[in-house]
């Protein structure tokens, strides 16, 4: 009876150990900016798993973000929040947020370096595979990841959510490496018809291996709950809404898309 108390007690414990794991990890990138990553794996796998650089919206690494990471490790895969602001930056005034979005995008190769220190640092994490490698992207961080694959980034897969659509560097054909999901709300005020024709055509112009998802009724941020309190709050932010079914489904997306490139 002793001996069958304390295996149940044991188990128990592994148990409650097996969980997913979060840390901060202080980086740098090639310009010497100091950077703040939060990396989340679950310790209940064993072995090497694809790894996800998650890239922030406009407001910074928030929380959102860093669930956002969580969410992976829960299915399975060393994820790692990047910092394209340095210090951890992260605001909720859309002021700042456009101040610290502007000053980040000023120097398209500086925040190609900033990106590539975060991809780095994912990869030196021991249960990384680095020869399976993804990025998402929500909104501004949705830019990064898109142009990060535009840019010839090795990337199995790139997901964005609700992302502006344009760039200086249109994709090239036999440069993109990655497959692309993009996730877009047919209802989003603040990416036109035009960007989406203009981006559909670079896609295809590139022989990009693309799928675009429009999912009706959705606005701007909808996979964010906070959307509703920080597009209509107190400092007038953008046109942008939290849509519980578009969220879903855009998560199922990508939950299917990358079982497939990660196969």
């Amino acid at each position: 009876m002793r001996a069958l108390l304390a295996l149940t007690l044991m188990c128990s414990a592994a148990l409650a150990q097996a969980a997913v794991q979060t840390r901060e990890i202080p980086y740098q990138d090639a310009d010497g900016n100091r950077l703040v990553g939060y990396y989340a794996y679950d310790d209940a796998i064993e072995g090497k798993r694809p790894g996800i650089v998650v890239v922030h919206e406009w407001w910074g690494l928030n929380d959102y973000a860093k669930r956002r990471a969580r969410d992976l490790a829960a299915l399975g895969y060393n994820a790692l929040a990047i910092d394209m602001y340095g210090d951890g930056k992260q605001t909720e005034h859309p002021a700042d947020a456009m101040a610290f979005m502007t000053a980040a995008m000023k120097d398209p190769k500086a925040a190609e370096r900033r990106f590539d220190a975060g991809l780095e640092l994912l990869k030196l994490q021991p249960n990384t595979n680095k020869h399976q490698l993804g990025a998402v992207g929500y909104c501004f961080g949705g830019k990064v990841a898109l142009d990060a694959a535009r840019r010839g980034e090795k990337l199995d897969g790139v997901v964005s959510f609700h992302a502006p659509l344009g760039t200086q560097t249109p994709a090239r054909p036999g440069v993109v490496r990655a497959d692309i999901l993009v996730e877009h709300g047919a209802a989003d005020t603040l990416v036109t018809a035009q960007q989406v024709e203009a981006f559909k055509a670079e896609m295809d112009a590139a022989k990009v291996n693309y799928q675009f998802v429009s999912i009706p009724g959705a606005k701007h941020g909808f996979s964010n709950p906070d959307s509703d309190r920080m597009g209509h709050g107190e400092h007038g932010g953008p046109d942008i809404a939290y849509n519980k079914a578009a969220d879903e489904s855009s998560w199922a997306d990508m939950q299917a898309f990358f079982k497939k490139v990660f196969k």
